[in-house]
């Protein structure tokens, strides 16, 4: 049975921020998505240690911190640093993607231009992270 996942988005892009609230209403299981539009937005709301997510999809391409300097800050706090993280990209740089891995994150999605594969990319994804014991309490 799959768990209701408390997803952390970060994503500077309004578009991209509707399609994915549009994506998790459309899924059998209802997740709980908080939003942040940068980095900045987004160690404020990891602040509430009660309200930790159990993953995080991030965009690389943000203003104020990107995503890869997130990456760093959130990779450095003991606290933090277990949260598994998701690059939901369109940059498919090899140097970028080397790089979060290197880092240390649990996946690197390149964002699909149709909204069908976007769809069905998602539901695989938040799929095997419900059901997945690294994230259970």
């Amino acid at each position: 049975m799959q768990e209701r996942l408390k997803i952390l988005f970060i994503e500077d892009d309004v578009v991209e921020t509707m399609k994915m609230n549009r994506t998790i209403k459309r899924l059998k299981a209802h997740h709980d998505i908080r939003e942040a539009k940068n980095g900045e937005e987004a160690l404020l709301a990891l602040k509430d240690e009660n309200e930790l997510p159990d993953i995080i999809l991030l965009d690389l391409n943000m203003p104020k911190i990107n995503g890869i300097e997130f990456l760093g800050i959130l990779k450095a706090d003991d606290k933090l640093k277990y949260i598994p993280t998701i690059v939901l990209t369109t940059s498919n740089n090899r140097k970028d993607v080397l790089e979060c891995y290197k880092i240390g994150i649990a996946g690197y999605v390149l964002k699909p231009l149709k909204y069908e594969d976007y769809v069905s990319k998602l539901e695989k994804l938040l799929s095997y992270w419900s059901i997945n014991e690294l994230i259970k309490g």
